[in-house]
């Protein structure tokens, strides 16, 4: 069915695409719909394109101010191709570094979570946060190994910060890697006892500490089974769906989060009324919130 029009009422998402004028851009969008390396089966190459549809369900207007988000100046660079192995990886770096010259955020739509190594790493960031159930700390190649491979590749444990690691969906012996790493770890009961407003201050300040941009990667994982049925790995008891998009919103407001992917939804397993797929377009709505609201 149609979605009605109304000239008063906006409809978020239908951005158009990146040209090469070199113009400013506040933010771009990205698919990388990355799926082969998965530890589940999983659809997630099929989300980019579900996130950009369901965006038109929303409107552009944060209701504080109201700020119109819409304001910004937004630019689609479509998907990567193909966008997991060496080849895919490299692809994805060239692209996110190109759209960063030009944009205060590059935000990726997901595919599966190994996009987040190729994506910080193409954006240049210094700093990572991810808020996640899981450490993605294992060996080999797989959507459960980005945070691991980035290490390895130099990037510094002491600014990597994990919020919302979960009981129950890890093991001591990646509890332990995080903690030789010098990872800070932010577990879901610290998350709930702190607030949102708290803890992403100190994930800024941790990640941000020596200066360089942030690198922000967005699990929906790590929300309730109720609210991220389309997530083959959330799980009962995870954060409400409110409680992630303040985090994201918190993340976005400050001037060095340069990046961010939205990853492990599985566009093909949702319930049908979308809630999955429609939570994540709201991450994308919450991230270019947050710009609006920079100081």
């Amino acid at each position: 069915m149609a979605l009605p029009s109304d000239p008063l009422w906006p409809r978020a998402g239908g951005w158009p695409a990146m040209d090469d004028s070199g113009d400013a851009l506040d933010a771009v969008i990205v698919g990388v719909p990355a799926w082969r390396t998965s530890l589940s089966p999983t659809g997630a190459h099929a989300t980019p394109a579900a996130v950009r549809e369901a965006l038109r369900r929303y409107s552009p207007t944060l209701m504080a101010g109201p700020v119109d988000v819409g304001a910004l100046r937004v630019a689609d660079a479509g998907d990567v191709p193909e966008p997991d192995g060496p080849d895919g990886e490299s692809a994805v770096r060239s692209l996110v570094a190109a759209a960063r010259a030009r944009a205060r955020l590059v935000v990726a739509l997901g595919g599966d979570n190994s996009a987040t190594y190729a994506m910080a790493q193409g954006a240049g960031s210094a700093g990572l946060i991810t808020i996640d159930a899981h450490f993605d700390l294992r060996d080999g190649v797989s959507n459960g190994s980005p945070v691991r491979r980035l290490v390895e590749d130099g990037f510094d444990g002491r600014r990597i910060v994990q919020v919302g690691i979960a009981d129950f969906a890890n093991s001591a012996a990646y509890a332990r890697r995080a903690r030789d790493y010098g990872i800070t770890v932010i577990g879901l009961d610290d998350v709930r006892r702190r607030g949102a407003a708290d803890v992403m201050a100190e994930a800024l300040e941790v990640a941000g500490s020596g200066g360089g941009d942030i690198h922000l990667d967005i699990d929906v994982d790590v929300c309730d089974r109720s609210v991220a049925p389309g997530c083959p790995a959330s799980i009962p008891g995870g954060l409400a769906a409110w409680e992630l998009r303040a985090l994201v919103r918190a993340a976005a407001s400050d001037v060095h989060l340069a990046s961010a992917d939205i990853v492990e939804v599985d566009a093909t397993a949702d319930a049908p009324d979308g809630r999955t797929v429609r939570l994540a377009a709201l991450c994308v709505l919450e991230l270019l919130a947050g710009v609006s609201l920079r100081s």
